[in-house]
């Protein structure tokens, strides 16, 4: 049903044997030099993208452009998955998030200016990015709470406002952040809130603090709370337009979502691998541990959710490559509500599996969970997915 080109094919045979050769072996590594320099750049993680970009293996998303890979969702997918076996993996392809969402962000909606200063630096891996949407004080599932304001004043825009889980920002080649917020409160309302660029180095612009997930602080690269007090940027930094925010949300979340979903499944499958080894190689009382029914149960459940999932996600990238991110809205709203359940559950039952181990450094399983706790809020909680999915059902016979 999905099957894959030559060429994805042997990029996909690349990339694995580019994970079984410098990713894997490596892991340990990059997470001890991050503890020498918490926000700063792993010298590994520098040497792994120059042998990625040497191979190749280098800004593979950017469906439908000349300036990646030249693959669509469906292709990318499934490349998109293996990288997601991996925590850092995303970022030595130049694969990562929030950049690849920024990057097709100034891709689509970004002028040549803003293109030369900030797209260019961000391909060639030279800098990071980072996405201010969610504020502290509003719930921000519904982004028409968003209360930031984006004021015009002659040549320049004025920004006021805070912001978290600005993930990304707390890293030092972290440079730009592209801030939503409201440029006009009066106008309809999806056509209040804009999209601008902010350099992180401008005035008024501060870093709180790091937040923690489940106290986990992802470095290297973090997730910051920020202040933006009357920071001033040019009027030529706005992107699209004003009152386009929702429009540029809607055209970069599609594929974002995407790609969120088959990190998912690609970190549930290496936690279904660790669960499987582990029940082959454990004995309780008297047998190993996939003799006993409950663990082969968990072995064969998390093996269809996986599939599951996988060819929903699929499917729905080949809708999007087909009829557009409009017409597939259904079907991307679905996957954001199965894919990081499906992976929480499929982790959770390997830790299990793993007992003590599972819940402590000596395995990834526990920060594996805290990351894909996480994605069931990101890019909109369970919650609004599940409504978007049964409104369009209805909508049928309404």
């Amino acid at each position: 049903m999905f099957e894959l080109s030559p060429r994805v094919q042997e990029l996909k045979d690349q990339l694995n044997a580019f994970m079984d050769e410098h990713i894997y072996p490596n892991e340990a590594l990059f997470y001890e030099q991050v503890k020498l320099n918490k926000w700063g750049h792993p010298p590994i993680l520098e040497e792994l993208k120059k042998k990625a970009r040497s191979q190749g293996l280098w800004n593979l998303f950017l469906p439908h452009s000349e300036r990646g890979a030249g693959l669509n969702n469906e292709e990318y997918a499934h490349l998109c998955e293996i990288m997601g076996r991996v925590s850092f993996a995303g970022e030595v392809f130049n694969c990562s998030a929030p950049d690849t969402g920024n990057m097709e962000t100034i891709e689509r909606y970004g002028n040549e200016a803003q293109k030369e200063q900030w797209l260019k630096p961000l391909l060639a891996g030279e800098i990071r990015s980072c996405f201010s949407m969610t504020e502290p004080d509003v719930a921000s599932s519904d982004a028409t709470n968003i209360q930031c304001e984006i004021r015009r004043e002659g040549d320049e825009y004025v920004i006021n406002g805070t912001k978290w889980w600005s993930s990304g920002a707390l890293n030092e080649h972290c440079k730009i952040a592209i801030v939503m917020g409201k440029t006009d409160p009066n106008a309809p309302k999806h056509l209040q809130q804009s999209m601008i660029l902010v350099p992180l180095d401008s005035p008024g612009v501060t870093i709180v603090r790091d937040l923690h997930v489940f106290g986990y602080d992802h470095a290297p690269h973090g997730h910051a709370e920020i202040i933006y007090d009357n920071v001033r940027v040019p009027a030529s930094n706005m992107l699209l337009g004003e009152g386009r925010g929702f429009e540029i949300a809607q055209g970069r979340l599609g594929p974002g979502r995407i790609h969120h979903c088959m990190r998912s499944i690609g970190i549930a499958e290496r936690a279904l691998e660790a669960m499987c080894r582990r029940a082959a190689e454990r004995v309780a009382f008297g047998k190993p541990l996939y003799k006993h029914g409950s663990t082969a149960e968990a072995i064969a459940k998390s093996r269809c959710e996986i599939d599951q999932a996988r060819l929903l996600t699929l499917h729905a990238a080949r809708s999007m490559d087909l009829y557009g991110n409009k017409v597939a809205r259904q079907q991307i709203a679905m996957i954001k509500a199965v894919a990081p359940t499906m992976a929480c559950n499929v982790i959770d039952r390997a830790i299990q599996v793993h007992g003590a181990k599972g819940v402590c450094q000596d395995s990834f399983l526990a920060s594996a969970y805290a990351k894909a706790r996480t994605l069931r809020l990101a890019d909109g909680p369970d919650e609004v997915h599940l409504g978007t999915i049964a409104k369009l059902e209805m909508g049928q016979y309404l």
